[in-house]
């Protein structure tokens, strides 16, 4: 099962993993529409990207305006990588701010659970979903207490939305550290130490690449026969030290 010809949504597809993901389905055939609320961002990314790629302006936590967006609109696949945390990633337990914390799921689950229940109609059938979570679900740290609860809600919720939503296929991506623009506010030195630092530990000691990333979310799409599945693209963190 290939993406020649099928129509693929990247919501995420301004920047970083998305982008990846965009790219590489436009390169094996697919007609790409990337959506995010950013607008500039993604006219810039459509402009890369080329072709025949449509760019849709979308907030994921504006229920009606999912639900319009989805209203008469048919994909063969849908992604979704956006990643804006929403809140704090960090809080001592003892310092945390409940309300902020919550804020962390709006984007990430919450949004994630609107694309399925918006989305799900406009799946042709055979059609799959592909959300992302997070390598914090598998390496808790001190005070990341929430996220991680966040991220491994997005592994049970790719489980509930598979047999919920069956025949169309719903997994999940679980990217490591991958060098995206999200690095790009700590100064380049400080930041060439930290991700050194934080590769070291992993099995392949060095930093993924977008593109890599996106392999997962392709073969998500086009593996016919895989449903309710975590993937992971992390270089071996999970088995480091």
């Amino acid at each position: 099962m290939g993406l020649d010809g099928k129509q693929v949504l990247v919501i995420g597809g301004g920047s970083g993993i998305g982008f990846a993901v965009a790219e590489g389905a436009a390169a094996e055939g697919a007609a790409v529409t990337i959506a995010s609320t950013n607008a500039e961002r993604l006219a810039e990314a459509a402009a890369k990207l080329g072709g025949d790629v449509q760019a849709a302006a979308l907030d994921i936590t504006d229920e009606p305006a999912v639900q319009a967006f989805f209203a008469g609109r048919g994909f063969d696949h849908i992604v979704t990588t956006a990643g804006d945390w929403g809140g704090p990633r960090r809080a001592a337990l003892a310092d945390m701010d409940i309300a902020g914390q919550a804020a962390i799921f709006k984007v990430r689950f919450w949004g994630a659970l609107t694309v399925a229940k918006h989305g799900a109609a406009a799946l042709s059938p055979g059609g799959s979903l592909t959300l992302t979570g997070g390598m914090i679900a598998h390496k808790p740290a001190r005070g990341s207490a929430a996220s991680t609860a966040m991220a491994g809600a997005i592994e049970f919720l790719t489980r509930g939305l598979a047999v919920e939503l069956a025949p169309l296929r719903v997994n999940c991506v679980c990217p490591g550290y991958i060098l995206t623009g999200v690095w790009d506010s700590i100064p380049a030195a400080q930041r060439e130490a930290r991700l050194a630092g934080l590769a070291a530990g992993q099995l392949i000691p060095r930093i993924g690449e977008p593109a890599e990333a996106a392999q997962a979310y392709l073969y998500a799409m086009k593996a016919g026969f895989t449903t309710g599945q975590v993937l992971y693209a992390e270089g071996g963190l999970a088995l480091g030290g």
